[in-house]
């Protein structure tokens, strides 16, 4: 019986050389007891990423990765979709914070994914379609992550 306490999320790069000199970031299991409301948010917001990207492999809808961005200038975007090889969509994790994280619309240049959320969990659900936006957008937790499998 295997006990699984957390899983590693790697670096994402077009070259694969590069991406194993990177760091992996490791999420707990259990973000519950983790005290940093910060760190808490983001450890929830990757097991729920984790869970869509596991699910839509297991449909069949394509080759699905959960991967995060981060350059020598320490920017950094929490996570990246990876769909079929490409970004699919960027997210940044924010406990309260609304204003929009200026590494988001850079990596989104950068890379040419489609869609870049940042995602804040201390607000209420709105009722709007994640995925019909292009631009980086600030969303509530909850509206993004009943849009997911």
């Amino acid at each position: 019986m295997a006990l699984h306490v957390g899983v590693l999320i790697r670096p994402w790069f077009t070259n694969v050389a590069k991406s194993l000199r990177k760091e992996p970031k490791w999420f707990l299991r259990d973000w519950s007891g983790i005290d940093d409301t910060g760190k808490r948010a983001e450890t929830l917001i990757a097991w729920h990423l984790l869970k869509a990207v596991e699910g839509w492999i297991d449909l069949g809808l394509g080759s699905f990765e959960l991967r995060y961005l981060r350059d020598k200038q320490q920017r950094e975007v929490d996570f990246v979709v990876i769909r079929d090889r490409k970004p699919w969509f960027l997210v940044e994790v924010k406990a309260s914070r609304d204003n929009l994280s200026p590494s988001l619309k850079y990596y989104q240049d950068q890379i040419k994914a489609p869609h870049a959320f940042q995602v804040v969990l201390d607000r209420e659900y709105v009722a709007v379609d994640c995925i019909a936006r292009h631009e980086p957008t600030v969303v509530p937790a909850r509206t993004l992550l009943s849009q997911l499998l």
